[in-house]
């Protein structure tokens, strides 16, 4: 599927279509942030945005399939803002679209201090999958990991 249009957003079985996640980007390398209601997506979305990430979408994302990469934007009526708790809705500089690099998931801890590879797919793409790290340094921990990767 291409980049879809208005009338193409739904979801999709697939994991594609409009998904409940927020997602951010660095040099077009997007984090996909999965979650529950309240979970921290746009807290995380804005700590890695004071850390110099673009903010793509928050609370709805549209996720499309393309040539074995899955890519992420804004649902049309969502674009350029961001919820703060507390504060209100913020407006905020975004990127149209990223091509999703790696996928967090906050309904899910990370119980290992070096924990095993996990991975998610996505419309048939599949990604490496990060769990909630209650540490302070997770947002830091995220963008090294979308600019220098993982160790094996």
């Amino acid at each position: 599927m291409s980049n879809p249009n208005e009338e193409d957003i739904r979801p999709s079985p697939e994991g594609g279509g409009l998904l409940h996640a927020s997602c951010v980007a660095v040099d077009g390398r997007g984090v996909l942030i999965s979650g529950r209601s309240g979970s921290g997506k746009s807290a995380l979305a804005l700590e890695l945005m004071s850390r110099g990430a673009k903010l793509v979408s928050d609370d709805q994302t549209v996720l499309w399939e393309q040539e074995g990469c899955l890519w992420a934007k804004a649902a049309p009526n969502l674009k350029g803002q961001i919820e703060a708790r507390g504060i209100g809705i913020l407006n905020a500089a975004t990127i149209d679209e990223a091509q999703v690099s790696l996928c967090v998931d906050l309904d899910r801890l990370e119980p290992d201090r070096l924990p095993r590879w996990h991975t998610i797919s996505r419309l048939s793409v599949s990604l490496p999958l990060l769990l909630k790290v209650p540490h302070p340094h997770f947002a830091s921990a995220i963008l090294q990991y979308l600019t220098h990767g993982r160790s094996a």
